[in-house]
């Protein structure tokens, strides 16, 4: 294979990973939209679209090992496509994620909720904003923008703490809340992990950039 055709396969390859990238968003959107408003179809499309996400992933890994296997390439082209694949294995999690969070909701769904939903909705949308934010990291080269995502980690992290710390509370007050404070429980810390991913796929990008790998989660 020439160099220009090296070229265009690594080319295809960033816009698979974008493409993916942007299908796990909408995961992300999707569930969390069926959750507030109990929206049972729209949680079943999320747990169906997951195989989607599946497929591109393993598509997304054949293509990096055929090109690793047969061009044998030099240590830039081989950071980025090594690190496109630890990035797609987070992206393929995230939206493990997003589609548990739905399986979770469908578990509940003839029940009121324990307490409105706010601050989960919001940890969802950062978690959310960090991912794109990632991937805009990727696509743009910046190094900054990729730190800043590993920064606002922090933030889904407190607002982890806050509702596991409500839901403990209506719990002991009610033991009649335990099962449903344990499942939105569990999707807070989906949402958690989501955002531990998205630092992932951030670090990655610096180490595609920059050739060093650090953990940043600050």
């Amino acid at each position: 294979m020439v160099r220009h055709a090296f070229d265009v396969s690594l080319e295809n390859l960033n816009l698979d990973l974008v493409r993916m990238a942007s299908a796990v968003e909408k995961s992300i959107d999707q569930s969390i939209l069926a959750l507030k408003n109990k929206d049972i179809e729209l949680a079943k499309k999320v747990v169906e679209e997951d195989d989607i996400i599946d497929d591109m992933n393993a598509e997304i890994e054949a293509k990096c090992i055929r090109l690793i296997a047969t061009q044998q390439p030099l240590a830039k082209d081989l950071r980025l496509i090594t690190s496109i694949l630890k990035m797609i294995t987070d992206l393929e999690r995230i939206a493990d994620q997003s589609a548990d969070i739905s399986e979770l909701m469908l578990n509940i769904r003839e029940e009121d909720y324990i307490k409105p939903l706010i601050d989960v909705p919001k940890a969802a949308e950062v978690a959310r904003e960090m991912v794109k934010e990632a991937i805009d990291a990727y696509v743009n080269k910046d190094v900054e923008l990729a730190k800043k995502v590993c920064k606002k980690d922090e933030i889904v992290d407190e607002y982890y703490e806050t509702i596991l710390m409500d839901l403990k509370n209506l719990m002991k007050k009610n033991p009649d809340n335990i099962e449903q404070g344990i499942i939105l429980i569990q999707v807070a810390k989906y949402i958690e992990r989501i955002s531990d991913h998205a630092t992932n796929l951030a670090e990655w990008v610096i180490y595609i950039i920059t050739g060093k790998h650090e953990t940043l989660n600050f």
